[in-house]
């Protein structure tokens, strides 16, 4: 979906991208990570053009972008902030509503599109398409920039730090819900972030840059196990890795027979989130379910510590 070759953006004496080469296969979720001024932003803003590269090129679906028309290269392309920018005076409706109406859409289709999106985020369309930015909480301005991003149906999402700006609870369900619903759309997503646990949280592959250069460009798992640079490792953080790996692996795959007591955890859920549940609640084990809500087996917390401790 995205291929960036060579690519690179110089300010003057400043090279704010060196040489950047790497793929985005469709339907992934790529994260772009790094500490402030590594470049990341500056990378994917060359996607949509709002930065024009000084060298090399983008790809968005095999063709080169600076070859179109930068208004319609941007209405291909859906982009969601951190700020969400809403527009104030426009309700929620009206602003999930501005792509599909540029690009020509009926009434009736964009009212469907309105009511979709707005259930896919468990926004009832009856309470808030009617409601002003302003009537809303940060987590649901959130939801509706990113709702209105994806309006038109694009291929391609870019997010740029999306989450930052909200609490630590509302931000995991925030990319549990972004992750839930990439799957049901297939849309490709390449999002920034300089919070390494969020981009393993979502990404399929992780690009690490720092000083404009790509350092890594590699699944969780290898940059975990195999970070490639010194800084790469300690962006990661030793100390965290077999934690960090837990939350790589489903609870389906430490199900062991048996029976526990308390609240069950769900198959689905990953390894770091079941063992702080059981340190949380003080159990040594959880019942396991599927999706039907029926109990597969159970989970243990000593079996979760000694995993923990091989990634050692």
């Amino acid at each position: 979906m995205i291929a960036f070759e060579r690519l690179s953006k110089v300010y003057d004496a400043f090279t704010a991208v060196d040489d950047v080469s790497m793929t985005i296969d469709a339907g992934a979720i790529a994260v772009i990570v790094g500490a402030s001024g590594a470049g990341k932003s500056t990378l994917m803003r060359m996607v949509n053009r709002l930065v024009e590269p000084t060298s090399g090129r983008v790809l968005v679906d095999g063709e080169d972008a600076s070859q179109f028309p930068v208004h319609e290269l941007r209405r291909r392309i859906g982009y969601a902030i951190q700020s969400h920018g809403l527009f104030p005076h426009r309700t929620v409706a009206e602003n999930i509503a501005t792509v599909p109406e540029l690009l020509g859409w009926g009434r009736r289709r964009i009212n469907a599109r309105i009511d979709e999106l707005l259930s896919l985020f468990q926004l009832d369309p009856a309470k808030f398409a009617r409601r002003y930015p302003h009537e809303l909480s940060g987590g649901e301005q959130q939801r509706v920039g990113v709702a209105r991003a994806l309006a038109a149906e694009p291929k391609l999402l870019l997010m740029d730090e999306p989450f930052g700006a909200l609490d630590p609870l509302v931000r995991a369900k925030a990319q549990d819900e972004l992750k839930t619903i990439q799957r049901q759309l297939a849309t490709t997503i390449l999002l920034v972030t300089h919070d390494m646990e969020e981009a393993i949280r979502l990404g399929d592959r992780i690009a690490v840059m720092d000083g404009g250069k790509l350092l890594q460009y590699a699944a969780p798992a290898e940059i975990l196990v195999r970070p490639a640079t010194p800084l790469v490792g300690a962006l990661v953080g030793a100390s965290d890795r077999p934690f960090r790996l837990l939350s790589l692996e489903a609870a389906l795959g430490a199900i062991e027979p048996g029976e526990a007591e308390g609240a069950a955890v769900a198959a689905s859920a990953d390894l770091r989130d079941v063992l702080a549940e059981l340190l949380w609640s003080r159990r040594p084990a959880a019942p396991v379910v599927d999706r039907e809500g029926s109990v597969i087996g159970r989970i243990t917390l000593e079996r979760l510590i000694e995993r923990a401790g091989r990634r050692t």
